[in-house]
């Protein structure tokens, strides 16, 4: 798996593999199965009180970092507050480390911690969270994260009207000259990638759909070449 960015310079649109939906008994199999498929391995945290659900831990991460030295580590905050959580998760050595702005009164301060920790920091909005609300520290975000289905648990169906987000951000980052990434969460497929990246997102977190697959590396493959030939037409 790619161990940077890979965006910027050659435009290739990234696929982040959700491990929420792996195998929990075979976890480092299912991993391991998608090198050289996917870009990114993505790491749904979920604490039970901001999301009805409990997934991974800090331990989970690192773990990943151990066996997976140079794989990419997108991590995923979906825990309140979310400040509260961070020294733990810093210190298992993320790449990208997104918390939502739902989740802390202090995303400025956050994200800032974030970013001096040499971790990049990434900000999350849900379905109903208006883009607004966080236009003025997108200076600070080396990624954004759109929920595109209602945070908590995998497999549900994209929700179309989050569109509206993406594209409000990619304007955004034109008209200001921002660098942050645009990454989408929830309902992503074949068909659903085409549509994201025509309105700008840069990275696809795909889960069920790769790993629901019988075959999930030419699963993630083929989303991820979808997206790719959507980007350069």
């Amino acid at each position: 798996m790619a161990g940077a960015l890979g965006l910027k310079g050659n435009r290739n649109i990234l696929l982040a593999a959700s491990i929420l939906s792996a195998d929990p008994s075979a976890l480092g199999n299912s991993v391991a199965s998608l090198c050289g498929a996917a870009d990114w391995i993505h790491v749904d945290v979920m604490d039970g009180h901001f999301v009805p659900n409990v997934t991974f831990g800090p331990m989970t991460v690192r773990a990943l970092r151990r066996d997976f030295e140079d794989a990419f580590l997108d991590v995923h905050l979906m825990v309140e507050p979310a400040e509260n959580f961070l020294e733990i998760f810093l210190a298992s050595r993320p790449d990208v480390l997104t918390i939502h702005v739902e989740a802390t009164r202090h995303i400025h301060r956050t994200l800032q911690a974030i970013r001096e920790a040499g971790v990049i920091p990434g900000v999350a909005v849900n379905p109903g969270t208006p883009v607004s609300l966080i236009e003025p520290i997108l200076h600070i975000a080396g990624l954004v994260l759109v929920m595109t289905v209602n945070p908590g648990f995998g497999g549900q169906k994209f929700l179309p009207e989050t569109m509206s987000k993406i594209k409000s951000l990619a304007r955004l980052r034109n008209v200001g000259s921002l660098d942050f990434l645009i990454e989408s969460d929830g309902g992503v497929n074949f068909e659903t990638a085409k549509i994201l990246v025509s309105s700008g997102c840069d990275v696809l977190v795909a889960g069920s759909a790769i790993y629901g697959a019988d075959n999930p590396a030419e699963a993630a493959r083929g989303i991820k070449d979808a997206a790719n030939a959507e980007w350069r037409t």
